[in-house]
């Protein structure tokens, strides 16, 4: 295939996509390969993306094939891409669906009862069998050999699909990711208890309120009018784009008993004050589950704070019951890049509730993104900030990169360091302080937001 080399990317074969960001096809090219690569860095000339497992894997599940992938690196390829690339490409998407998760229907448990002499009755009371189906049966034959998956399978169904206690969902689906086979979850959710509410016209402050198209078109997706398709994945919204009033959204159009849970206290007043706000909910019906006040409410707002936390090291998690103390229908994870380790253990244990994501980036810093596609769900939406800001929907951002060099001392620290230790030494740069002093001084007079 001819390429063109006043094209903007050059692909290489180590999986990492080099974008020149003066060439004058880089907006038409970066959008084109956003749905699948992830940004590592964007210096001021030249941008990195890099080709992942799990990005593609996500651009897999939102509906975008290998054929289309491909297209669009040669599209906007400089120079020719090599093989093995191409090759990886493909191996890796097609690993996405080629294992699923369903219900096991009434007549394969009564053939199971006939053939075994044995009732067969799942450990979650009210949740049906499921089944590991796949049409590839050596690769089923490989997978129950390995030692994290033959302990949570059941009886044979036929050649091609294995039973699955509703219990091991989540631990099942953790330790397929994790052996590169990511398990497609049409298995369908418990529906929770019903708890009729809608958006407001006029909030209670008096202001017109109207979804914005694409958060509509977010809640949309994830929801799926209800099927088993949908009501698990995460959304993926810049700053400021209104994340929150999505997760209204996805509330309304459910409508059961809902569980959010957050990053502090500041940002549960913020969702409980948006709700009352935004839809006709009333004070009793939306509670704060803080260190400070345990209200358990038909909404109920949460922190992950309260959630991880224990007396002892080796304790137990005294709040995790929280989980279990209604009938919740949808459990929200905002900014889920910071769901902390200890909430990916409850959340592997409520597979058949619906779980809403909410992010501005997937990234997380320990490195376990792979368990947030497998537990909370795949990436459902993703709107580009540029899109965003061309509209108008968020302010117009100037975006400035200081560089910042490492005292002696703290440079052979993090020269020492294993690999996934540096970024948190790299974070915690001391002389970083004194450039944050300056730029306060600098902008004294406006508002200010440090993130870290």
């Amino acid at each position: 295939m001819q390429h063109d080399p006043l094209n903007p990317l050059i692909v290489q074969g180590d999986r990492s996509i080099l974008v020149e960001v003066d060439n004058p096809r880089y907006e038409q090219a970066r959008d084109a390969i956003a749905p699948f690569a992830e940004l590592v860095k964007s210096p001021e000339h030249i941008h990195t993306y890099r080709l992942t497992p799990l990005s593609l894997w996500n651009a897999a599940a939102a509906g975008l094939g290998a054929d289309a992938m491909v297209e669009a690196l040669h599209k906007h390829a400089k120079f020719a891409i090599p093989g093995n690339l191409l090759q990886d490409i493909r191996e890796i998407v097609s690993r996405y669906g080629r294992i699923r998760l369903e219900r096991a229907t009434p007549e394969e448990m009564e053939e199971v009862v006939a053939r075994t002499g044995q009732e067969h009755t799942p450990s979650v009371p009210g949740l049906g069998w499921l089944k590991l189906v796949t049409s590839d049966r050596a690769l089923l034959e490989e997978l129950a050999r390995q030692p994290k998956i033959r302990d949570l399978l059941g009886d044979a169904l036929s050649p091609g699909a294995r039973l699955v206690d509703p219990a091991f969902r989540g631990v099942l689906k953790q330790a397929l990711i994790h052996l590169g086979y990511p398990a497609q979850d049409v298995a369908g959710y418990t529906d929770g208890a019903p708890l009729p509410m809608q958006t407001r016209v006029i909030t209670r402050l008096g202001m017109p309120f109207v979804t914005r198209d694409y958060q509509r078109d977010a809640a949309s997706i994830f929801y799926a009018g209800g099927d088993a398709s949908g009501g698990s994945g995460v959304i993926v919204m810049p700053c400021g784009a209104g994340k929150t009033i999505v997760g209204i959204t996805a509330m309304c159009m459910m409508s059961r008993h809902t569980l959010v849970l957050t990053t502090g206290v500041t940002a549960v007043k913020q969702w409980r004050r948006e709700i009352l706000d935004k839809t006709d909910l009333d004070e009793s019906q939306v509670g704060e589950y803080t260190g400070e006040t345990k209200q358990i409410r038909p909404v109920t707002v949460a922190t992950y704070q309260i959630l991880s936390y224990r007396d002892e090291k080796d304790g137990e998690f005294p709040h995790f019951p929280l989980f279990d103390k209604m009938d919740w229908g949808l459990v929200v994870y905002d900014e889920v890049h910071l769901l902390p380790a200890p909430v990916f253990r409850v959340t592997a244990q409520i597979q058949a509730r619906r779980r809403l994501g909410l992010t501005a980036t997937l990234v997380r810093e320990d490195g376990r993104e792979g368990d947030v596609f497998s537990l909370v769900g795949p990436k459902k939406y993703d709107v580009p900030w540029r899109e965003l800001e061309g509209k108008g929907w968020i302010a117009e951002a100037a975006c400035t990169e200081v560089r910042v060099g490492m005292p002696s001392e703290f440079r052979v620290e993090y020269a020492v360091a294993e690999w996934r230790s540096k970024f948190r030494l790299a974070s915690d740069n001391p002389a970083k302080d004194d450039v944050v002093e300056s730029l306060l001084k600098r902008h004294n007079e406006h508002r200010v937001i440090i993130i870290g």
